[in-house]
């Protein structure tokens, strides 16, 4: 197997622009650039505006790095061909599923790879597997069929994930503990879920305050309303970075 793409990211806070106004979007990712590590596009913003949408915004803070959240989940021949797609954009964190199994895992991290290799791009876009979505607790996961707690859950695809390929996963800040005692430091922990004390949790069901996410060991803090639906983007980002980087210093996490 060739050796894993594992980026590591000096400020961890990726903002997630979850808008499907592309002006909007930029103006949002020129807001938080001083503050923020990377910017999130999603499924909403990419199905209205697609890749010329995410050119527009990545203009707009051209030095951010990108997350592209789309959560790729298909046969594998497919989703290799969705990664070498989206490809071109150069972004540093591509999302897929990890329930898609081990052969679209590996699938998707080849097509990386490659597509990387023949555009010339220095990093390939390193492939994050997401296990349980952070809007679905116990009861949600009997409903459609599979075996609870959720924390087991996520145990059982970081397991496929990892062996066959991701650079990381997608989990819960509640997770965090358990899965760097069981996989170590290595792998790229990416957790949404992130809410200030004070913010509102929205359909988010497993949350955590960056402070405690951080010193949890998380890599990468994806944080979209409590900056996003801000009275002031800018100064939202500022504080939470802020927060992120003070925790960073008690716990002496790089």
């Amino acid at each position: 197997m060739s050796k894993i793409n594992r980026p590591r990211f000096d400020n961890p806070l990726f903002v997630a622009i979850d808008t499907i106004d592309v002006q909007r979007a930029a103006s949002l990712a020129k807001a938080v650039a001083a503050s923020a590590g990377g910017i999130k596009l999603g499924l909403e913003f990419f199905m209205a505006n697609g890749i010329d949408g995410v050119h527009r915004v990545r203009a707009a803070a051209p030095d951010l790095p990108l997350f592209l959240d789309l959560k790729f989940h298909d046969i594998p021949n497919t989703v290799a061909g969705a990664v070498r797609a989206v490809a071109p954009l150069a972004p540093a964190l591509l999302t897929i599923h990890a329930s898609g199994g081990p052969a679209m895992i590996k699938a998707a991290r080849e097509a990386a790879a490659e597509a990387a290799l023949r555009l010339g791009i220095d990093r390939a876009p390193a492939v994050v597997a997401v296990t349980v979505l952070t809007s679905m607790d116990d009861t949600d996961l009997m409903s459609v069929g599979q075996r609870g707690p959720a924390s087991d859950q996520v145990l059982r695809l970081t397991d496929t994930a990892l062996a066959h390929g991701a650079a990381g996963i997608v989990c819960a800040p509640t997770e965090l503990v358990r899965l760097r005692a069981r996989f170590g430091a290595q792998p790229l922990m990416v957790v949404p879920g992130i809410r200030p004390a004070d913010a509102a949790r929205g359909d988010q069901k497993r949350v955590m305050t960056p402070a405690d996410a951080r010193a949890g060991g998380a890599d990468v803090l994806v944080v979209g309303r409590p900056i996003t639906d801000a009275a002031d983007p800018a100064q939202a980002a500022a504080e939470i970075a802020a927060e992120i980087a003070a925790a960073a210093e008690l716990t002496g996490a790089a």
